[in-house]
């Protein structure tokens, strides 16, 4: 069993096929529960952020595992198949390691080195573990990946170009309306995004906030939390005051979630009309989908800033040399995480050579009893002991080499050459079979996704 990864990024699609594709947390159990019944696919997770979609699944053959993932996608999201594919990028084995270490690490990010995404892979696992979705493959694969991230942030300054999509979002603002201090802000989603524009609003010195959510309780916790941790006035309310609270913003931020437009054109025509003469107002659209309706852009005296626009940032890029050191970090734990896997994969093989030679003592030992009807139970058991100690001694180098050898690249070799020596049983080499290098599949990734018919992108517009 290997790990597959579909996905779609910020990297590989326009904002507009990741609306379509956006997973919500409503989503995201009735997806798990939909590729477990794929006959291929025992264990799945799904990490959603602001800007991806990605599908790790345990599977037993890639081909099937690949084929139904993509026919899940296509249908969640509604996009035709081929042009689906064009935007898709898929990982297998290390690959799919390697790729989810590097997410981990904000090496993948709209801003590169921001943390949030950490949060939001802990939040993919705990749901898949929440279904019983995530088993020993995915528990692991994800626990590392935290541990990978964690390690990142604390070894190198990668998050030291900007936190978040929100403080590449805050400088863009800063463009239209000069300093944030003493302005005044709206903050329209109650959720993990809003909590973090709250902080970065704070820092940027707004001198009040108000907090609009769909519930109103949820809206009133974080404006207190603006106060209580961060000590800056806010207030909170839910939708229907949208409009009143803009005609005095000088900044807005959403991020809901929401399908459909939070922030209307009309809604927007009322803020203004209700508004100042000649107030300049900017809104950080940072939903997918899109909080704001286009057509907002288009209005005198506000500046919209989507995702779109932040992809384009070069704000959004870490340091040189942070990132390098990064990279390091996620090659040498993805040598360690293969490593074990290694290691694991032997055991079957290690055990089932241990089962043989068991047996063949008691088979030994049987026939020595039948042979020797009047040896002694205190003789008897000293043979037994004897035997079995030989036994155990002629394994042990072989056992404990095997193991240290299976944390090689070769390791597979050396499990293959103990089945053939000792005539194992076949359930143990399937057991530990090396799984499919992912060299041998590029020529492949274009055909398998589709029956034939339409390319898979590797995230860099490349047919992977």
């Amino acid at each position: 069993m290997s790990v597959l990864l579909v996905g779609i990024s910020h990297r590989s699609a326009p904002v507009a096929v990741l609306e379509r594709v956006a997973v919500t947390e409503d989503d995201r159990p009735k997806l798990t529960d939909k590729m477990l019944e794929s006959q291929h696919i025992s264990e799945a997770m799904i990490v959603s952020t602001c800007n991806r979609v990605e599908i790790y699944a345990v599977v037993d053959a890639f081909h099937g595992g690949l084929a139904d993932v993509g026919d899940l996608l296509a249908r969640h999201s509604g996009l035709p198949l081929p042009e689906l594919t064009r935007h898709a990028y898929v990982r297998y084995s290390e690959a799919a390691a390697e790729h989810l270490f590097a997410v981990a690490s904000g090496l993948d990010s709209m801003v590169v080195g921001e943390q949030q995404v950490l949060g939001q892979i802990r939040a993919a696992y705990a749901s898949a573990d929440t279904q019983q979705a995530a088993g020993r493959t995915l528990h692991e694969l994800a626990q590392h990946a935290l541990r990978v991230g964690k390690r990142v942030h604390t070894e190198t300054g990668i998050d030291r170009a900007g936190a978040s999509v929100v403080s590449v979002a805050l400088d863009r603002a800063r463009a239209v309306v000069g300093e944030l201090t003493g302005r005044t802000a709206v903050v329209v989603g109650a959720g993990a995004m809003g909590g973090l524009a709250v902080a970065h609003l704070a820092r940027a010195g707004v001198d009040r906030i108000t907090v609009v959510n769909r519930t109103l309780d949820r809206a009133q916790r974080l404006a207190q939390t603006s106060i209580d941790t961060h000590g800056v006035p806010a207030t909170a309310t839910d939708l229907s005051g949208l409009v009143g609270v803009m005609a005095d913003a000088d900044l807005v931020i959403t991020s809901t979630g929401a399908v459909g437009a939070v922030v209307t054109l009309a809604d927007a025509h009322r803020a203004l009309n209700a508004s100042r003469a000649g107030h300049q107002m900017v809104v950080c659209d940072l939903g997918l989908p899109r909080d704001v309706d286009p057509a907002v852009a288009g209005l005198p005296d506000v500046t919209v800033i989507d995702m779109e626009t932040l992809q384009r940032d070069p704000s959004a890029m870490a340091a040189a040399a942070d990132t390098t050191a990064a990279r390091a970090i996620v090659a040498e734990e993805l040598a360690k995480y293969l490593a074990g896997q290694r290691m694991a994969e032997v055991t079957p093989t290690v055990a089932a050579l241990r089962q043989r030679a068991a047996d063949v003592v008691e088979a030994e030992l049987m026939r020595l009893g039948s042979k020797l009807p009047s040896l002694g139970d205190p003789e008897r058991e000293e043979v037994a002991r004897t035997v079995r100690r030989v036994v155990d001694k002629l394994l042990h180098a072989p056992t404990v080499r095997v193991k240290q050898l299976a944390s090689t690249p070769e390791g597979g070799s050396y499990a293959e050459a103990l089945r053939e020596l000792f005539e194992l049983k076949p359930g143990a080499a399937q057991a530990v079979a090396t799984p499919m290098e992912i060299a041998t599949l590029g020529a492949e990734l274009a055909d398998d996704f589709t029956s034939g018919h339409h390319h898979l992108s590797d995230g860099q517009g490349q047919p992977a």
